[in-house]
């Protein structure tokens, strides 16, 4: 089980930090690891569906600025490849070294130069699934949110596999993983009031399945 947990924005461990914005320090709970399957069901139950997807057009990943700063150079990757590795090392608040299981395929990556950080809902989706309607300033949280299951270190390999995809035409390698990954990106798409096209609905129920 891979934790991706909210991050505590007190002052006092900024200070520590010498960062602002964002504190590195993250609390050690899991943000959806005590959700069953019947409560995804009911979460994915009430998200609206649509029959197939909407327009890119107009679509530009810049509509979605990411990676925040989180202070002395350092920004949302950091906190995430902080929060997802294994002994981590920092110079300052910057991740230089450390182990990471990329969560998609099982590959294990020992340097956080090999490391992706994917959005488990693409944003290319987000777009095509409602976020075109929103203020860039939206756009921005989405891309940045570190309090749901939305970002997450991964292979290079396994992002660039994925791209925009959806669950309906790809799902990760790791068998294993398809109950969090489906729960995950019900999670995310509920929180954030976005669509799921038919074929997606069905996928993501199959993958509940293997619950």
């Amino acid at each position: 089980m891979h934790l991706r947990t909210p991050l505590v924005l007190a002052a006092a461990l900024l200070a520590l930090a010498g960062c602002e914005g964002v504190s590195l320090e993250p609390v050690p709970t899991d943000t959806r690891s005590t959700k069953d399957a019947s409560a995804s069901q009911t979460e994915l139950d009430g998200l609206k569906v649509v029959t197939r997807a909407g327009s890119m057009s107009g679509y530009k990943r810049d509509l979605f600025p990411h990676w925040l700063s989180t202070g002395e150079n350092c920004d949302v990757r950091d906190t995430v490849l902080k929060r997802d590795g294994k002994n981590v090392k920092t110079s300052g608040c910057n991740v230089v070294a450390g182990t990471w299981t990329s969560f998609y395929d099982g590959k294990v990556l020992n340097a956080p130069d090999k490391v992706d950080i994917d959005h488990m809902v693409p944003l290319a989706n987000a777009w095509r699934s409602g976020a075109s309607k929103w203020t860039t300033a939206k756009r921005e949280k989405f891309a940045n949110d570190l309090d749901d299951p939305q970002l997450i270190a991964v292979s290079a390999a396994a992002n660039r596999s994925k791209g925009d995809q959806d669950p309906s035409t790809w799902k990760p390698t790791e068998t294993s993983s398809w109950c969090e990954y489906a729960q995950d990106w019900i999670t995310v798409k509920a929180k954030w009031k976005l669509t799921v096209t038919t074929k997606e609905k069905k996928a993501l129920e199959d993958m509940l399945g293997s619950c």
